[in-house]
């Protein structure tokens, strides 16, 4: 494991060198602050119940990270360091930790975030300038209209400090499927899915694929080895429903985002689509022969 928490570090490497680049100073304290908490948190969890410690594994800094890369540039660093805690402690340690949980940490903490902090990441910030600017799916929500495709897939809108560039993400999500890191099938059901729902609502597939989460989890969080389907139906299935809800989520959500919500949603049946996946095969195979 400690080989999958040491690709993800380095496909995170571009977002988390452009998330410096445009928030500068607020971004590096950021991912400090959360990748310390996660680190630190799950050290003393460890030392407090007397368990193996694991923390040097790289799961708690990729958790931290990826907890970090989400938020906006305004989040205050007790309220990040708080929802990395809740993250490393509820998330993932109470459940016996890695590949014992159920839920992702990182969207864990960051659900927690939103839910206990529901300004906290207000007001958003344009990169480089730094001035209070909406995010691409709130003038969506708010307007209708879309932001330019190529500002949203180079890195030029404002929005969580790690998810301004679409093009950082792909590199790094490339990285892992081609290292075989990752699996390819829950990001293709659930990019797919979001790209079939937008065309047929007559909207444009690319702009809610390069706004907002979608890349992030597809291929950071989707493709969680411990949260996601074991068989190759049930990751279809998995990121099928996923894209379903997000879009949903933006449509016709109260938060202009659902990514969060997707999938946590979807980890919640994990444990039922594995078991449906293998009874449907069991039984498939059963009449095989008996014909």
């Amino acid at each position: 494991m400690l080989k999958i928490f040491r690709a993800m570090l380095l496909a995170l490497l571009p977002a988390t060198l452009l998330a410096v680049y445009f928030y500068r100073e607020k971004a590096v304290l950021l991912i400090l602050v959360g990748v310390a908490a996660a680190v630190g948190s799950e050290a003393l969890f460890q030392y407090i119940f007397k368990r193996k410690l694991t923390f040097k594994d790289g799961g708690a800094m990729v958790t931290g990270l990826l907890l970090a890369l989400s938020v906006s540039p305004s989040t205050p660093l007790y309220v990040l360091a708080i929802s990395a805690a809740v993250a490393i402690i509820f998330g993932k340690q109470v459940f016996g930790g890695f590949p014992k949980n159920i839920f992702n940490p990182a969207l864990f903490g960051r659900l927690f975030l939103v839910l206990a902090f529901p300004t906290a990441m207000r007001p958003w910030l344009t990169p480089v300038d730094m001035v209070t600017g909406a995010t691409p799916l709130q003038v969506f929500r708010e307007s209708g209209a879309t932001t330019s495709i190529l500002n949203l897939f180079i890195g030029n809108v404002g929005g969580s400090i790690g998810e301004v560039s679409a093009l950082a993400l792909l590199l790094g999500g490339g990285y892992l499927i081609y290292k075989k890191f990752a699996n390819w099938r829950a990001p293709a059901g659930y990019l797919s899915t979001m790209a079939i729902i937008a065309i047929l609502f007559g909207q444009n597939p690319l702009f809610h694929l390069f706004s907002g989460s979608a890349i992030l989890g597809a291929f950071f969080m989707a493709t969680d080895p411990a949260t996601s389907p074991k068989s190759n139906e049930g990751r279809w299935i998995f990121g099928i429903g996923i894209g379903i809800i997000a879009m949903a989520m933006r449509l016709y959500g109260w938060l202009p985002e659902g990514t969060t919500f997707a999938i946590l949603g979807m980890n919640y049946l994990v444990p039922f689509i594995n078991t449906e996946v293998e009874r449907i095969k069991a039984s498939k195979k059963k009449a095989v022969k008996q014909d």
